[in-house]
């Protein structure tokens, strides 16, 4: 791979992490398969550059969300707290388990995840999931019944 394309990897998947991230989504979910199978980086590697990319991108962020009144600090101590220490347990786990089944368990993770996002989109708004199912099958039937 060029030096420019690298570069250019590089950046584009900045943008595309930082937007997600931006969002409150979490840049990493993106960040980290965009690396890993673009990139051909390690696991622990591309959890590493998300860490840091992330404490950057959080702390400007947080400054804009407080600032904009979207953050509560009164309420979140409890999860900050924990947040601490469990990440320094989830470090130690990292360090030991093998870097294909961090893969494993993260691709399942998304899996899991777009499941239950898809299912939530669907409880919300499942007047326009079965307008999407009639259209497709109208198209299917036209397809199908203009060949005869």
């Amino acid at each position: 791979m060029s030096s420019f394309l690298l570069y250019f990897l590089y950046i584009l998947f900045g943008v595309i992490s930082g937007v997600i991230g931006g969002l409150g989504m979490g840049g990493g979910t993106i960040l980290i398969p965009l690396l890993t199978i673009f990139l051909k980086m390690g696991q622990k590697y591309s959890q590493a550059i998300n860490l840091l990319s992330f404490i950057i991108m959080a702390s400007i962020v947080l400054f804009l969300h407080y600032k904009n009144g979207y953050l509560k600090l009164e309420k979140i101590w409890i999860i900050i707290f924990s947040g601490i220490i469990f990440s320094i347990l989830g470090a130690f786990i990292a360090a030991i388990v093998p870097t294909q089944t961090l893969r494993i368990a993260f691709g399942v993770f998304l899996c899991l995840l777009s499941i239950v996002s898809f299912i939530k989109l669907l409880k919300q708004s499942h007047w326009l999931f079965f307008l999407w199912l009639k259209k497709i099958f109208l198209l299917w039937y036209k397809k199908v019944f203009t060949l005869y």
